[in-house]
């Protein structure tokens, strides 16, 4: 083994010889169990010696990254005992998953959590059995795993994910272990500039550690080659004070690491008890430990004749022969024997005291710490009575108001409830006036612990309102937020959503595969409000124009995502009270700032909503006759704000031009709805379908985004062969409000032309009409490239039925 080479944190951390063992004997176990997990799949203890029959026919899993995870599990394990603290850890590295499943299994919670994986030689066995095999585990750290909050290698959004967690804890420590690989990402170099957001008298503490083990898959990693002195002049620009450890000689990095986290702890407390004792409002630089190991470490030196430890070869599984190679066979029981198993764990598998004297007790055990399932910590919210904010509708269709500054009012109460317990914040990249919810700065300011100018508004070193122009660490820290027990909304513009892509797919997977453990309790819901969307962001033009977060979402695990386009103020009332209480779903709501048309009374509104889809009877004309049912010779359909105002002015003109012609119209809130029954929960049975949108008649389907969406969805349907769709085209420029759905062919003149071309035989005798529209739609290029604005017999249109 050779010696350290440097540890700036000195060489002692006054350990006496005792703890020293007993620290290096909980490493080396830990070690020996990520070995066995990867390799292993009966003869735990060694009692024999290896044969082919013992090592898996599939050797997956990650070797490179678990003895540095291991290393800090285990001095985190002797800080949380020694100063009993409350503390979590998010595992960043990738695949790390034998790391973090050893040290749960050691401190026990694996096996409480599941009692056939016990700490003896038959649950040792079952661990190493199930991880990475068919019906076990993940190689990752995964819902799966007893204190995790973060599935490992989610490509940069550790740290974001720690910051969530420790706002409004201020009892809480957030370690994050920050692997060298995902440290490249632009999610992670945006998430240092988190320490900026974090209040030191409201919100607990995050210690980073940046484990720099040199090398990716098959490639060297940035930071692991700068010189030390560029490094920490990176992390000090942070805000940063960087505490190194390297080192590859174990007895020397135990002592030096040990040191190096009293340090951390002892400036973190000192930052924590100057801020709430009032002795400072300077923003500290808060510290952060850079730990240098070698890559695999402790694993094989050479195999075949090639460099392994502390090279790009260990990433995986050093030894990949085992099971033909007698080489590989041999030396992978030499490497397990150079943990000495026998003096770690008697012969029926159970673990000797010294290797647990470093393991706190109870929920103080990393792998029990109740923040890292939520759910156990999860309070209703306080959402107020809806009729405090709703908006008065004597008649549709004639008074506008912006829906979400209508919004913006219920938030700010919920805000303003919330102020004692704080476990509700909002999320948005610098967008949240913009957005009309502005109304939130009457309970909270911006959290903000840089500089500020006399010139700047609701900033606050406490506030609760988290703006920064960066997606990934709004997703990040709400998600952490979530993960922890709390409550949150995400807005944003409707086209930078997909920013976060990724990171609602992760999401989607961990509610997912939580929701199947009954140990995991529910979380509150991802709940994102999508606004300053597609159809009104005519004056940012066509770079902001995208509605396809939308169909993203709907491609994921039907039982966690749901879709919500309320047409108005009221709906969106509805709708948000809806998803502010739910539990483990990720909710979109895409919803317009701009005025906008009120429809539909809080009562009717609340209606609607729960149908989620659904005939308004007064703006069609089937029941016009009063003596007598007539069917419809045409259903018009509309989902979202902007679509439902074409359509029902499109509806208001065939009344005027074609009053003989029947026509239904359709609004849908809840997307799903379309779905079939048995691929959505929401969704409706084909007689509830049929009986909405007939089976035979021509369905002229107004939609907010990609018209596609709706025939994917809607394909298996009796009618689906009547459906003709329009939405967004990717038609976009900077231009007229009026203009983009023109572009489009969304607009009401069109869906007229649609009707009169899809009803059989009305296009004989409706010729003159659709020359009409035609040319309405003609005059309106002319019109808009002289004056700059929309006829006027769109703008100052109401509804007259």
């Amino acid at each position: 083994m050779r010696k350290a080479t440097t540890t700036t944190a000195g060489a002692s951390a006054g350990l006496t010889e005792t703890e020293l063992a007993a620290l290096d004997a909980h490493w080396r176990a830990a070690n020996y169990l990520a070995v066995g997990q990867i390799y292993l799949m009966a003869n735990p203890l060694l009692q024999e010696p290896l044969a082919p029959e013992h090592i898996k026919p599939r050797l997956l899993g990650h070797w490179g990254t678990s003895p540095g995870l291991n290393l800090v599990h285990t001095h985190l394990n002797r800080v949380i005992k020694a100063r009993d603290l409350d503390a979590l850890c998010v595992w960043g590295p990738g695949h790390g998953g034998p790391a973090v499943l050893a040290n749960s299994w050691l401190d026990g919670t694996y096996g409480e959590t599941y009692p056939d994986v016990g700490r003896d030689r038959a649950g040792m066995e079952r661990l190493f059995r199930q991880f990475s095999f068919p019906g076990g585990v993940p190689s990752h750290v995964a819902p799966e795993t007893p204190g995790s909050i973060h599935e490992g290698g989610e490509l940069g959004y550790s740290l974001a994910h720690a910051y969530g967690a420790a706002l409004d804890n201020p009892g809480l420590l957030v370690a994050c272990v920050i692997g060298d690989g995902e440290a490249e990402t632009g999610p992670l170099a945006a998430s240092w500039h988190s320490n900026k957001f974090l209040d030191p008298v409201h919100d607990g503490a995050v210690l980073p550690i940046l484990h720099l083990n040199g090398y990716k898959i098959a490639n060297p990693t940035v930071l692991a080659r700068l010189p030390e002195s560029e490094l920490d002049s990176l992390l000090r620009g942070y805000g940063h004070e960087p505490l190194h450890v390297t080192g590859d000689e174990p007895l020397a990095v135990h002592r030096a690491m040990a040191a190096t986290m009293d340090r951390a702890l002892d400036r973190i407390a000192q930052i924590q008890r100057d801020a709430r004792e009032g002795r400072t409002t300077d923003r500290p630089y808060w510290p952060m430990i850079v730990l240098r190991t070698p890559k695999g470490w402790t694993g094989p030196h050479e195999v075949d004749g090639l460099p392994v430890e502390g090279t790009w070869r260990a990433h995986q599984v050093p030894l990949s022969g085992v099971r033909d190679n007698p080489e590989h066979l041999r030396m992978l029981q030499a490497w397990l024997r150079s943990y000495r198993p026998e003096e770690l764990f008697d012969a029926m598998g159970t673990p000797d005291p010294a290797v647990l004297d470093c393991v706190p007790a109870g929920a103080r055990r990393l792998g029990a710490n109740p923040h890292a399932n939520g759910g156990l910590l999860l309070r209703d919210l306080p959402v107020p009575p809806l009729e405090r904010h709703a908006v008065r509708v004597d008649k549709p269709g004639t008074i506008l108001h912006e829906p979400t500054r209508v919004l913006g009012s219920l938030l700010e109460s919920v805000m303003e409830a919330t102020s004692g317990r704080r476990d509700f914040r909002v999320f948005g990249a610098d967008e949240t006036a913009s957005n009309r919810l502005e109304a939130l700065y009457e309970a909270t300011g911006k959290a903000w612990q840089a500089e500020t100018l006399d010139t700047d508004e609701h900033l606050a070193p406490d506030g609760r309102v988290m703006e920064v122009l960066s997606e990934h660490l709004c997703q990040g820290w709400l998600e952490g937020y979530l993960l922890t027990g709390r409550h949150g909304l995400f807005s944003s513009y409707e086209a930078f959503a997909h920013i976060v892509d990724s990171m609602v797919n992760q999401h989607i997977k961990w509610l997912r595969t939580s929701r199947r453990l009954d140990w995991r309790r529910p979380i509150a819901s991802l709940n994102y409000l999508l606004t300053s969307h597609v159809w009104r962001q005519d004056h940012n033009g066509f770079s902001h124009q995208d509605p396809g977060f939308v169909d993203h979402i709907l491609n994921k695990s039907p039982e966690v995502v749901r879709v919500y386009l309320p047409p108005d103020a009221n709906t969106l009332l509805s709708v948000a009270d809806h998803v502010l209480r739910s539990r483990d779903y990720v909710n979109v709501i895409v919803a317009g700032k701009q005025p906008g048309f009120d429809w539909l009374t809080l009562d009717e509104a609340r209606a609607h909503c729960a149908r989620g889809a659904g005939v308004w009877q007064w703006a069609g004309t089937e029941s016009a006759s009063k003596t007598r049912y007539r069917e419809p010779d045409a259903v018009l359909a509309c989902a979202g704000d902007v679509p439902t105002l074409e359509t029902l002015a499109a509806a208001d003109l065939l009344r005027r031009y074609l009053p003989e012609l029947v026509v239904r119209v359709i609004n849908v809130v809840d997307m799903a709805r379309l779905l079939p029954h048995d691929e959505h929960p929401h969704g409706m049975t084909d007689s509830e379908y049929d009986a909405l949108f007939t089976t035979d008649k021509p369905v002229i389907f107004a939609y907010h985004g990609y018209p596609w969406l709706i025939h994917r969805l809607a394909y298996r349907r009796r009618g689906h062969v009547n459906l003709h769709v329009r939405g967004y085209r990717e038609e976009g420029t900077t231009t007229t409000p009026f203009d983009m759905v023109v572009r489009n062919d969304l607009d009401r003149y069109r869906l007229v032309m649609d009707v009169i071309d899809r009803v059989p035989g009305l296009g004989v005798r409706a010729v003159a009409v659709r020359q009409t529209m035609a040319d309405v739609r003609a005059r309106h290029h002319t019109w808009i490239r002289e004056h700059g604005t929309d006829l006027s017999e769109v703008v100052d249109w109401t509804w007259t039925g």
